[in-house]
């Protein structure tokens, strides 16, 4: 583990279900502090713009409810980083960017590209995940570890401070403090001291995916009532009280393959996987993509919004399902964003899309490329 300083320069304004086995008695939190500096972007007037395109033709097709829309070429002068993985917004309203070579925050100010979160050989990392704990810890998951922001200290944790893997894709954060750690060989929990393992079986290699293994974590989330939710290659999984269930097993979901679950405001879970998006409320688990789709299709990312709309991403294009109208945003060939591999909306209920090409934000029908310079 490292532990470093982290100053923007002055003149940038379970039961028999379950098993825990403890790693070696370590503690990750006695590390030396080093510092490290925030190089800022300053904001300016200069605005790029990406527009839908076409009115929206609607297939009156019953199976489909499908309006089709353009997503126009982009400007990619200026990008937050030419492949932002994923986007986070604190407590305190700061938005944070997950990206090739790091992270970056905007406080409202400025953008900041955080250069401490480092590999433990000293390289540069690909942040894939951001949670905050209930102290205001800001956590990344990246290709060698997971790090941590507190106040101006930065500390990064590696596979030799107990955790399961160094390759991580997700990170969420517990009620009552817990850090979980999804990776490419399976899951770990920090209380704080050291890191716990946490057992689920094992499921299938996608052959389909230039990454995968029989252990891989797709994604982690934490319900409204402090069910995790745990998408694997071994298929759904909830763990609450101390028991681990197969969701996957108990409604049927066709696949091994889920990528990500997200909560809606009914209590009803939307799953992402491999062969489509599903729809599961009380354990009755309906195909919403045969509803829309003649083929299987394979899912992302995937959000509700502040109206209830779903938004999620299948291949390179954009879908928004609202009620029984589904709306495909489609992107030019030839045009690499926004490839999107994150949907995220932020408090004052702005959709993001970030992935190949950097950040886009949906506004009054169109796509806004948000670059170093905004517009924020």
């Amino acid at each position: 583990m490292q532990s470093n300083s982290f100053c923007a320069p002055k003149s940038l304004t379970f039961k028999t279900a379950i098993r825990y086995a403890s790693f070696k008695d370590r503690n990750p939190m006695k590390k030396k502090k080093v510092s490290f500096h925030g190089i800022k972007f300053f904001t300016g007037i200069t605005i790029c713009f990406i527009l839908t395109s076409c009115n929206g033709q609607t297939n009156n097709d019953d199976k489909q409810h499908l309006i089709k829309e353009t997503i126009q070429s982009l400007d990619s002068k200026k990008q937050i980083s030419p492949v932002v993985r994923m986007m986070y917004q604190d407590s305190k309203g700061n938005l944070w960017f997950g990206a090739e070579g790091g992270a970056f925050r905007y406080d409202g100010d400025s953008l900041i590209h955080i250069d401490s979160i480092r590999s433990e050989s000293g390289g540069r990392v690909t942040i894939k995940d951001i949670a905050e704990d209930k102290d205001g810890i800001i956590w990344f998951g990246h290709t060698d570890g997971i790090s941590s922001i507190n106040g101006t200290s930065v500390t990064n944790y590696y596979e030799s401070d107990g955790l399961t893997s160094n390759d991580v894709w997700c990170i969420e954060t517990d009620v009552n403090g817990n850090v979980w750690v999804g990776t490419i060989e399976g899951i770990c929990i920090f209380d704080g001291q050291r890191f716990n393992n946490f057992v689920l079986p094992e499921g299938k290699i996608d052959t389909t995916v230039g990454v995968s293994s029989t252990k891989m974590i797709h994604s982690i989330l934490e319900d409204s009532k402090g069910t995790i939710w745990l998408s694997t290659n071994a298929g759904l999984f909830s763990y609450s009280n101390n028991k681990l269930k197969n969701i996957s097993d108990e409604v049927g979901v066709p696949t091994n393959f889920v990528s990500k679950v997200v909560e809606d405001k009914k209590g009803g879970f939307w799953v992402s996987t491999s062969t489509g998006l599903f729809h599961l409320n009380e354990n009755i688990l309906t195909n919403v993509s045969e509803m829309h789709f003649e083929e299987s299709k394979g899912t992302g990312s995937i959000i509700v919004d502040y109206k209830g709309d779903v938004w999620f991403n299948c291949g390179r294009n954009i879908y928004r399902l609202s009620g029984e109208k589904l709306t495909e945003y489609r992107i030019e060939e030839g045009n690499y964003g926004p490839l999107t591999f994150q949907i995220y909306e932020d408090r004052q209920s702005r959709l993001w899309f970030v992935g190949y090409g950097g950040a886009y934000r949906y506004e009054n029908d169109r796509f806004i490329n948000i670059t170093q310079n905004g517009p924020w």
